[in-house]
């Protein structure tokens, strides 16, 4: 298995071997992702033209296409450049003209001389009352129509390349297609009604009408399997080396767990007592944890973490807690330090802040082992941090790491556990695709003394009464959230919508009572506005989405949210939780600009009927797409060329269960499936995964 099987090589050649690719061609094809044979293989038509022959013309409508045997008719050369060339044509019923532009009359005349009989096909428009055909797509000799598909593929194009040139390319690469062994389970293959490989991929190039383009044609619905198949085998081996490399059983005896217990003020949720079960069991045993903890806006997810963090501590190790903004990081110590207190438990804080001495003072006591918990931001990360037995890490706010990133700090831990939080209720579907690799366990319920969050939607002219309102909120001593519109993605111009609200609250409601947080700010800068906040010295807080996740004030009980219809729901839900955590009702009102767009009224109002982030997050899922839902680029998501992962997230789970019994019956890959397999693999040039077998 040192490298790709000669079999694939004729996918994996340079474009401009294929007919009509030249390097300028091949420059452009690069644009949209498309640079060997094999890419051009899994670039699927998109729609396709009826070609089908007609009599006539007569009935057809403006803008649709016609394919139709003429009689040339006279030719009707320009008075002037700036005028097309025209060919009188007849067809069975009706007369029309063949319309081209810059055209050059010899070789029309050549094509089509007056008389003879042509097939032609063209969208039709009308000029003048008159039919017409403009740069008809084929004119072809009455025994050559065959050449015309009756139904013709159309292809992504990107500028510079023509439909034509696409699909010579296609038509190329598909010639070089070669008989691969097959890979998919074949009960499986038989219950669904999957065609072999090489037979689909033919036959998604070749549809006979509109229903072959759909995602649920079978050949469509094999090469998305094949591509979900290769990337579940991808995460299964991830999670398969990860069990494989030494893991370290670490068992507490629950003695600081207990403190904890006894000294909280409530009981700890059915979900929470679950996950802490079993985080419990998998630390226990001898491979590594490799779980995911999702959890919704206030679902308790700290006390589950810190509890992880003792079952390590208990052991006789460390355990490290990892957040992505020093923000959070000092939240984090926030709200573990009491915990801590009462478990007498050394925790401490690392972040990019320290430096000389204290840093150095820091480290020193990690290596000997009196830091018991470490908190901090991907400083923890640096070289130079050394644990002397660490036993868990835990990562917060995932979606900002892929697959790769997670393999790399359960490297730093010589067989430490892993375990990641998200914030984020995530449909299963989607986490699938991004967690495959991990066992979840999911926090569902709220916490006793959290109060249900009323919400409701204003339009902008009434921001005179929102103001009002909060002006007697701050008279009884609570506290509110003021997000400011996203302004197109760009800082500056949402730093301008921010600075401009913060003058204007200042100006109703006196200069000390309202503070200002947003992107442009040092972090100190940002943590002493926060710190004004937390304390109660300012009443409001205007802010960019900086305050999204993680920010703890119990007692701010108001979250007025600017423009609402242009935030993501997932976000809106996510600022929405930022109230709600202390005694007192807790109201979030949408801010909306009118008139509202079909899907901004029906995004608000799922968030007035319900606080479910996960029924939330399958609306979301439902209405933008999962590239948006969770942001593509900082995601860690697969991008997938066929696979549609909002409406194939049956096919999904499916390709998980079938991928991870594949490497129970066959670890090594070893059978004749699992060659095959192998081969997928490169196929789908999931690298990663190559190599995970050939260290394994």
């Amino acid at each position: 298995m040192s490298g790709r099987p000669e079999i694939l090589f004729p996918l994996f050649g340079e474009l401009t071997s294929l007919d009509g690719v030249g390097p300028k061609t091949a420059c452009m094809m690069g644009q949209i992702g498309i640079e060997k044979p094999r890419d051009l293989i899994f670039t699927l038509p998109q729609s396709g033209v009826d070609r089908r022959r007609r009599t006539t013309l007569r009935d057809a409508g403006p803008g649709e296409v016609v394919t139709v045997e003429v009689e040339i008719g006279p030719h009707d050369p320009p008075r002037s450049p700036a005028r097309p060339y025209r060919v009188q044509v007849q067809d069975a019923q009706t007369a029309f003209d063949l319309v081209f532009f810059h055209a050059r009359g010899d070789f029309l005349r050549r094509q089509m001389p007056e008389g003879a009989r042509r097939v032609v096909s063209g969208k039709i428009d009308i000029f003048d009352g008159r039919a017409q055909m403009v740069h008809p797509d084929h004119i072809v000799q009455c025994d050559e129509a065959g050449t015309i598909p009756e139904f013709e593929p159309v292809y992504p194009l990107t500028a510079g390349v023509t439909l034509k040139t696409m699909t010579r390319a296609v038509h190329g690469a598909l010639s070089r297609l070669p008989d691969l062994p097959e890979w998919i389970d074949p009960a499986l293959r038989a219950r669904e009604g999957w065609p072999g490989w090489r037979m689909a991929v033919e036959a998604a190039h070749a549809p006979l009408g509109p229903r072959e383009l759909s995602p649920t044609a079978p050949p469509r619905q094999r090469l998305a399997y094949d591509e979900l198949l290769a990337h579940q085998l991808t995460l299964a081996l991830a999670r398969q080396s990860l069990r494989h490399g030494k893991g370290r059983a670490s068992a507490g005896d629950g003695r600081l767990r207990d403190k904890v217990l006894s000294a909280l003020p409530y009981t700890p949720t059915g979900a929470q007592t679950r996950a802490i079960a079993e985080i419990g069991a998998d630390m226990a045993a001898s491979r590594r944890m490799n779980r995911l903890l999702q959890g919704d806006v206030g679902a308790g997810k700290t006390l589950v973490a810190f509890m992880s963090l003792l079952i390590a501590v208990e052991a006789g190790g460390q355990g490290v807690m990892m957040a992505p903004t020093e923000i959070l990081a000092r939240q984090h110590l926030a709200s573990l330090r009491p915990l801590a207190e009462t478990a007498g438990v050394v925790l401490e804080i690392l972040t990019g802040r320290d430096k000389g001495t204290e840093r150095a003072a820091k480290l020193g006591a990690l290596a000997a082992g009196e830091i018991q918990v470490l908190v901090g931001t991907h400083a923890v990360f640096q070289k130079d941090v050394i644990f002397r037995d660490l036993r868990l890490a835990i990562v917060d706010e995932q979606h900002r790491f892929g697959v790769a990133q997670r393999m790399e700090l359960s490297a730093k831990g010589r067989g430490a556990d892993v375990l990641v939080m998200t914030a984020t209720p995530i449909p299963r579907s989607l986490a699938l695709a991004s967690y495959g690799d991990m066992d979840i366990s999911v926090l569902d319920e709220k916490p006793p003394g959290r109060t249900p969050v009323k919400t409701a939607l204003i339009s902008v002219g009434r921001l005179d009464e929102v103001t009002d309102h909060l002006a007697r909120a701050l008279s009884e001593g609570r506290q509110a959230y003021w997000v400011c519109p996203l302004v197109e993605e760009s800082e500056a111009s949402d730093l301008t919508a921010a600075t401009d609200r913060f003058a204007r609250l200042r100006a109703r409601l006196g200069e000390e009572r309202v503070g200002l947080v947003h992107g442009q700010m040092s972090p100190v800068e940002r943590d002493a506005a926060m710190a004004r906040f937390q304390s109660g010295e300012t009443g409001v807080l205007v802010a960019t989405t900086v305050i999204e996740v993680g920010v703890d004030v119990p007692n701010a009980s108001i979250m007025v949210i600017e423009r609402a219809e242009g935030f993501g729901l997932a976000q809106l839900h996510q600022l929405r939780g930022r109230v709600g955590r202390g005694a007192a009702a807790s109201t979030c009102l949408l801010v909306y600009g009118a008139p509202l767009s079909e899907t901004g009224r029906r995004r608000l109002e799922i968030l007035r009927e319900t606080e479910d982030g996960f029924r939330i997050a399958e609306e979301d899922l439902a209405m933008r797409g999962a590239g948006d839902l969770i942001g593509t680029a900082q995601s860690g998501l697969p991008r997938f060329r066929i696979a549609d992962l909002e409406r194939q997230s049956a096919l999904m789970a499916l390709a998980q269960d079938d991928a991870r019994k594949l490497l129970l019956d066959d670890p090594g890959l070893e059978t004749a499936r699992g060659q095959a397999a192998r081969v997928l693999l490169w196929l789908m040039e999931q690298d990663r995964a190559i190599r995970l077998i050939q260290v394994g």
